[in-house]
């Protein structure tokens, strides 16, 4: 789960952090970039300086930057809070994840500013009219790299009201993620072993491409095979494959290519450790060739799920179909 926090000046969000934290999030923040930046440069932290340089580095790397670096940082199987959103192109970009939900803290002008005047930060407003005018400026702006609360406020998954005591709060925000929770999507069967073979694909030893397979059967994996050279013989990657190390034409002068294909080699480990394939599933990364067509229709595979087209695919598609073998691009 990666819940993304946004409001005005004194909404909460460091309360919300801090508590979800205590409940086992990891904790990013997009100002913890821009500080980073700013220190760099040996510069005094203030929250004029924050802005700018914010305003900086979108204007120079592209409006999401600050979420790009951080989604970097993050694994799939975490939860994470993450504070300071400013822009709607970082909201954008968190979306890419599935899992991605953004929080705007609300509560009233004059709650706010008696909480900021509470914590006594150095560069707050230190009257009211002085918040009023940081905040109108901080609220939108017709800079599209500058920050931009008004819009991110809009794109908010859930709106999350802190006008009453901390306890009230923290209610609120456990409610609001059995909540989230209940939508939390799953990724298909098809995305998880296609994901599953995206990651065998890194075990390849071929130079110039990196492809896998997974033989599943009632929904298990009972076979695996990534591309390379036979088992005994020197890796593709020091030399074991002459054609794929002069790194020619993609497709041409395959007949002398020593590596074994993916697939080819997820069935020929089933056979090697008397595994029964029957009836079972293929996925690979990419869609087999001619020759591994010929051994899943013979293997009795019942269907290939492939991920990208390989540039012989339209003889091995006629013949998978032929032979009644399903075949679909995931």
């Amino acid at each position: 789960m990666l819940i993304g926090l946004t409001g005005r000046i004194g909404a909460g969000k460091g309360e919300v952090a801090k508590f979800l934290e205590s409940l086992g999030f990891e904790y990013r923040s997009l100002a913890d970039i821009l500080r980073r930046e700013i220190r760099k440069k040996g510069k005094k932290i203030t929250r004029e300086r924050l802005i700018l340089e914010g305003t900086q580095l979108r204007a120079r790397y592209g409006l999401g930057i600050l979420a790009q670096r951080v989604l970097r940082t993050l694994k799939p199987d975490k939860n994470y809070v993450v504070d300071s959103i400013r822009n709607p192109a970082e909201v954008e970009l968190l979306k890419s994840r599935d899992d991605f939900f953004l929080m705007n803290l609300t509560a009233s002008p004059r709650l706010r500013f008696r909480r900021i005047l509470n914590r006594g930060r150095e560069n707050d407003p230190k009257t009211y009219r002085e918040f009023l005018a940081t905040e109108k400026k901080e609220y939108r702006s017709k800079n599209p790299a500058a920050q931009q609360l008004k819009a991110t406020e809009r794109l908010a998954d859930h709106l999350l009201p802190n006008d009453g005591t901390l306890p009230l709060l923290h209610d609120r925000v456990r409610r609001l993620l059995l909540k989230i929770a209940k939508k939390k999507r799953r990724p298909s069967w098809d995305r998880y072993f296609i994901e599953i073979a995206r990651m065998v694909a890194m075990r390849s030893n071929c130079v110039k491409r990196r492809v896998a397979a997974v033989i599943v059967k009632d929904r298990r994996i009972i076979s695996t095979g990534y591309n390379g050279t036979p088992r005994g013989v020197k890796n593709c990657s020091e030399g074991g494959c002459p054609r794929c190390s002069r790194f020619g034409p993609s497709g041409a002068d395959l007949e002398e290519c020593l590596c074994s294909h993916a697939e080819e080699n997820a069935i020929t480990q089933s056979a090697y450790h008397g595994v029964n394939i029957k009836g079972s599933h293929l996925y690979t990364t990419y869609s087999p060739c001619l020759i591994c067509t010929k051994m899943i229709i013979n293997a009795g595979i019942s269907e290939v799920v492939y991920n990208v087209d390989y540039p012989l695919i339209g003889t091995a598609t006629r013949l998978l179909k032929e032979a009644g073998v399903t075949t679909r691009r995931f």
